[in-house]
Protein backbone atom coordinates (compact mmCIF):
# COMPACT_ATOMS: atom_id res chain seq x y z
CA UNK A 1 0.00 0.00 0.00
CA UNK A 2 1.45 3.35 -1.03
CA UNK A 3 1.63 6.38 1.17
CA UNK A 4 -1.27 7.87 -0.78
CA UNK A 5 -3.40 4.82 -0.01
CA UNK A 6 -2.69 4.82 3.69
CA UNK A 7 -5.58 6.13 5.76
CA UNK A 8 -4.97 9.18 7.88
CA UNK A 9 -4.54 8.25 11.49
CA UNK A 10 -7.03 9.50 14.01
CA UNK A 11 -4.31 11.32 15.91
CA UNK A 12 -2.92 13.30 12.94
CA UNK A 13 -6.01 15.33 12.05
CA UNK A 14 -6.69 16.84 15.49
CA UNK A 15 -3.02 17.79 15.71
CA UNK A 16 -3.12 19.70 12.43
CA UNK A 17 -6.47 21.31 13.33
CA UNK A 18 -5.09 22.51 16.65
CA UNK A 19 -2.10 24.11 14.91
CA UNK A 20 -4.38 25.81 12.42
CA UNK A 21 -6.62 27.04 15.23
CA UNK A 22 -3.60 28.42 17.09
CA UNK A 23 -2.44 30.21 13.94
CA UNK A 24 -5.91 31.61 13.36
CA UNK A 25 -6.19 32.84 16.94
CA UNK A 26 -2.74 34.42 16.74
CA UNK A 27 -3.63 36.21 13.50
CA UNK A 28 -6.94 37.38 14.95
CA UNK A 29 -5.18 38.65 18.08
CA UNK A 30 -2.61 40.55 15.99
CA UNK A 31 -5.41 42.05 13.88
CA UNK A 32 -7.31 43.14 16.99
CA UNK A 33 -4.16 44.68 18.50
CA UNK A 34 -3.42 46.53 15.25
CA UNK A 35 -6.94 47.95 15.14
CA UNK A 36 -6.74 48.98 18.80
CA UNK A 37 -3.41 50.76 18.24
CA UNK A 38 -4.83 52.53 15.18
CA UNK A 39 -7.94 53.60 17.09
CA UNK A 40 -5.89 54.93 20.00
CA UNK A 41 -3.59 56.85 17.65
CA UNK A 42 -6.54 58.44 15.85
CA UNK A 43 -8.08 59.50 19.14
CA UNK A 44 -4.75 61.05 20.18
CA UNK A 45 -4.28 62.81 16.84
CA UNK A 46 -7.78 64.25 16.57
CA UNK A 47 -8.60 64.89 20.20
CA UNK A 48 -11.20 62.21 20.87
CA UNK A 49 -14.57 63.00 22.44
CA UNK A 50 -13.18 65.91 24.44
CA UNK A 51 -11.68 67.46 21.33
CA UNK A 52 -15.04 67.24 19.58
CA UNK A 53 -16.76 68.94 22.52
CA UNK A 54 -14.18 71.73 22.44
CA UNK A 55 -14.76 72.13 18.71
CA UNK A 56 -18.55 72.31 18.91
CA UNK A 57 -19.22 74.15 22.19
CA UNK A 58 -18.11 77.72 21.26
CA UNK A 59 -20.12 77.77 18.03
CA UNK A 60 -23.11 76.17 19.75
CA UNK A 61 -23.03 78.81 22.49
CA UNK A 62 -22.71 81.60 19.93
CA UNK A 63 -25.73 80.54 17.87
CA UNK A 64 -27.82 79.77 20.97
CA UNK A 65 -27.30 83.21 22.51
CA UNK A 66 -27.74 84.95 19.16
CA UNK A 67 -30.98 83.05 18.55
CA UNK A 68 -32.29 84.29 21.90
CA UNK A 69 -31.26 87.97 21.93
CA UNK A 70 -29.79 88.77 18.46
CA UNK A 71 -26.85 90.46 20.21
CA UNK A 72 -23.60 89.94 18.28
CA UNK A 73 -21.30 91.25 21.01
CA UNK A 74 -22.76 89.09 23.79
CA UNK A 75 -22.71 85.99 21.60
CA UNK A 76 -19.13 86.57 20.46
CA UNK A 77 -17.78 87.31 23.94
CA UNK A 78 -19.52 84.21 25.37
CA UNK A 79 -18.03 81.99 22.64
CA UNK A 80 -14.53 83.37 23.22
CA UNK A 81 -14.90 83.08 27.01
CA UNK A 82 -15.86 79.40 26.86
CA UNK A 83 -12.93 78.69 24.52
CA UNK A 84 -10.51 80.29 26.97
CA UNK A 85 -12.13 78.38 29.84
CA UNK A 86 -11.57 75.08 28.00
CA UNK A 87 -7.89 75.94 27.56
CA UNK A 88 -7.63 76.90 31.24
CA UNK A 89 -9.10 73.55 32.29
CA UNK A 90 -6.55 71.69 30.17
CA UNK A 91 -3.70 73.77 31.59
CA UNK A 92 -4.85 73.11 35.16
CA UNK A 93 -5.09 69.37 34.47
CA UNK A 94 -1.77 69.48 32.54
CA UNK A 95 -3.37 67.91 29.49
CA UNK A 96 -2.30 68.54 25.91
CA UNK A 97 -3.64 71.92 24.80
CA UNK A 98 -3.09 71.81 21.04
CA UNK A 99 -6.75 71.12 20.23
CA UNK A 100 -8.06 73.68 22.71
CA UNK A 101 -5.61 76.34 21.51
CA UNK A 102 -6.57 75.75 17.88
CA UNK A 103 -10.19 76.23 18.93
CA UNK A 104 -9.36 79.51 20.68
CA UNK A 105 -7.57 80.87 17.62
CA UNK A 106 -10.48 79.89 15.37
CA UNK A 107 -13.03 81.52 17.67
CA UNK A 108 -10.86 84.63 18.10
CA UNK A 109 -10.56 85.10 14.33
CA UNK A 110 -14.31 84.67 14.00
CA UNK A 111 -15.02 87.18 16.76
CA UNK A 112 -12.67 89.80 15.30
CA UNK A 113 -14.05 89.36 11.80
CA UNK A 114 -17.67 89.53 12.92
CA UNK A 115 -16.99 92.61 15.04
CA UNK A 116 -15.27 94.34 12.13
CA UNK A 117 -18.08 93.71 9.65
CA UNK A 118 -21.00 93.86 12.08
CA UNK A 119 -22.43 90.73 10.46
CA UNK A 120 -22.97 87.81 12.87
CA UNK A 121 -22.63 85.27 10.05
CA UNK A 122 -19.04 86.40 9.58
CA UNK A 123 -18.24 84.75 12.91
CA UNK A 124 -18.23 81.47 10.97
CA UNK A 125 -16.49 82.67 7.81
CA UNK A 126 -12.81 82.20 8.89
CA UNK A 127 -13.56 78.62 9.91
CA UNK A 128 -15.26 77.95 6.58
CA UNK A 129 -12.31 79.33 4.63
CA UNK A 130 -9.97 77.21 6.76
CA UNK A 131 -12.06 74.11 6.03
CA UNK A 132 -11.93 74.82 2.29
CA UNK A 133 -8.17 75.31 2.42
CA UNK A 134 -7.78 72.09 4.39
CA UNK A 135 -9.85 70.17 1.84
CA UNK A 136 -7.65 71.46 -0.98
CA UNK A 137 -4.52 70.56 1.03
CA UNK A 138 -5.73 66.99 1.60
CA UNK A 139 -6.55 66.48 -2.08
CA UNK A 140 -3.43 68.23 -3.36
CA UNK A 141 -0.99 66.38 -1.13
CA UNK A 142 -2.64 63.05 -1.90
CA UNK A 143 -2.31 63.70 -5.63
CA UNK A 144 1.34 64.73 -5.14
CA UNK A 145 2.17 61.46 -3.36
CA UNK A 146 2.74 63.05 0.06
CA UNK A 147 -0.69 62.64 1.70
CA UNK A 148 -1.33 65.10 4.48
CA UNK A 149 -2.90 62.53 6.78
CA UNK A 150 0.38 60.59 6.67
CA UNK A 151 2.31 63.70 7.70
CA UNK A 152 -0.11 64.16 10.61
CA UNK A 153 -0.25 60.55 11.80
CA UNK A 154 3.32 59.45 11.03
CA UNK A 155 4.78 60.87 14.27
CA UNK A 156 1.81 59.53 16.25
CA UNK A 157 2.55 56.00 15.03
CA UNK A 158 6.31 56.57 15.59
CA UNK A 159 6.98 55.91 11.91
CA UNK A 160 7.62 59.53 10.84
CA UNK A 161 8.02 59.47 7.03
CA UNK A 162 9.18 55.86 6.72
CA UNK A 163 5.87 55.01 5.04
CA UNK A 164 6.88 57.06 1.98
CA UNK A 165 9.70 54.78 0.85
CA UNK A 166 9.72 51.71 3.08
CA UNK A 167 6.05 50.87 3.58
CA UNK A 168 4.06 51.26 0.33
CA UNK A 169 0.97 49.63 1.83
CA UNK A 170 0.67 52.34 4.45
CA UNK A 171 1.39 55.04 1.90
CA UNK A 172 -1.54 53.75 -0.14
CA UNK A 173 -3.76 53.77 2.94
CA UNK A 174 -2.72 57.32 3.85
CA UNK A 175 -3.42 58.42 0.27
CA UNK A 176 -6.92 56.93 0.36
CA UNK A 177 -7.57 58.53 3.75
CA UNK A 178 -6.38 61.95 2.53
CA UNK A 179 -8.67 61.75 -0.49
CA UNK A 180 -11.53 60.81 1.84
CA UNK A 181 -10.86 63.77 4.14
CA UNK A 182 -10.55 66.15 1.21
CA UNK A 183 -13.77 65.03 -0.48
CA UNK A 184 -15.76 65.04 2.77
CA UNK A 185 -14.60 68.54 3.69
CA UNK A 186 -15.24 69.72 0.15
CA UNK A 187 -18.79 68.38 0.33
CA UNK A 188 -19.26 70.21 3.63
CA UNK A 189 -18.08 73.45 2.02
CA UNK A 190 -20.46 72.87 -0.90
CA UNK A 191 -23.32 72.94 1.61
CA UNK A 192 -22.15 75.80 3.82
CA UNK A 193 -20.97 78.44 1.34
CA UNK A 194 -24.32 78.73 -0.51
CA UNK A 195 -26.13 78.86 2.85
CA UNK A 196 -23.80 81.66 3.95
CA UNK A 197 -25.37 83.82 1.23
CA UNK A 198 -28.94 82.53 1.31
CA UNK A 199 -29.83 81.62 4.90
CA UNK A 200 -30.31 83.99 7.81
CA UNK A 201 -27.80 84.00 10.63
CA UNK A 202 -29.77 81.75 12.99
CA UNK A 203 -30.56 79.10 10.39
CA UNK A 204 -27.02 79.14 9.08
CA UNK A 205 -25.54 78.85 12.56
CA UNK A 206 -27.61 75.79 13.47
CA UNK A 207 -26.80 74.04 10.19
CA UNK A 208 -23.10 74.73 10.69
CA UNK A 209 -23.17 73.36 14.25
CA UNK A 210 -25.04 70.28 13.03
CA UNK A 211 -22.33 69.67 10.41
CA UNK A 212 -19.44 69.91 12.85
CA UNK A 213 -19.29 66.31 14.06
CA UNK A 214 -20.84 63.90 11.47
CA UNK A 215 -18.38 64.67 8.60
CA UNK A 216 -15.48 64.52 11.04
CA UNK A 217 -16.58 61.13 12.41
CA UNK A 218 -17.05 59.78 8.88
CA UNK A 219 -13.54 60.89 7.89
CA UNK A 220 -11.99 59.41 11.05
CA UNK A 221 -13.89 56.15 10.55
CA UNK A 222 -12.70 55.80 6.95
CA UNK A 223 -9.14 56.56 8.05
CA UNK A 224 -9.41 53.82 10.66
CA UNK A 225 -10.74 51.36 8.06
CA UNK A 226 -7.92 52.09 5.60
CA UNK A 227 -5.16 51.92 8.22
CA UNK A 228 -6.55 48.84 9.95
CA UNK A 229 -6.12 46.94 6.67
CA UNK A 230 -2.66 48.37 5.98
CA UNK A 231 0.69 46.85 7.05
CA UNK A 232 1.83 47.81 10.55
CA UNK A 233 3.94 50.96 10.93
CA UNK A 234 7.72 50.81 11.06
CA UNK A 235 8.81 52.09 14.47
CA UNK A 236 11.74 54.28 13.44
CA UNK A 237 12.28 55.41 17.02
CA UNK A 238 12.83 51.81 18.12
CA UNK A 239 15.19 51.32 15.18
CA UNK A 240 17.22 54.39 16.16
CA UNK A 241 17.38 53.23 19.77
CA UNK A 242 18.53 49.77 18.64
CA UNK A 243 21.22 51.30 16.40
CA UNK A 244 22.38 53.54 19.23
CA UNK A 245 22.54 50.58 21.60
CA UNK A 246 24.49 48.52 19.05
CA UNK A 247 26.94 51.39 18.57
CA UNK A 248 27.42 51.70 22.33
CA UNK A 249 28.02 47.96 22.55
CA UNK A 250 30.66 48.15 19.80
CA UNK A 251 32.41 51.02 21.58
CA UNK A 252 32.32 49.12 24.87
CA UNK A 253 33.80 46.03 23.22
CA UNK A 254 36.52 48.11 21.54
CA UNK A 255 37.38 49.78 24.86
CA UNK A 256 37.50 46.40 26.59
CA UNK A 257 39.81 45.06 23.87
CA UNK A 258 42.18 47.99 24.37
CA UNK A 259 42.28 47.44 28.10
CA UNK A 260 42.89 43.71 27.73
CA UNK A 261 44.95 43.22 24.56
CA UNK A 262 45.91 39.65 25.54
CA UNK A 263 42.34 38.54 26.05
Amino acid sequence: MTSLDKPTSDTDQPHRTEQQDDGGRHAAQQDAESKAVTEAALFEAFGGVRGMVETVLPGLLFVTIFTINKDLHTSAIAALAVSLALVAVRLIRRDTVKHAFSGVFGVAFGVVFAMMTGNAKDFYLPGMVYTLGLAIAYLGTAAAGVPLIGLILGPVFKENLSWRTRNPGRKKAYTKASYAWGLILLAKCAILFPLYWWADTTQFGWVLVALKIPPFLLAVYLTWVFLAKAPPPIDVFAEMEAEEQAENDRKAQAAAALRNPEA
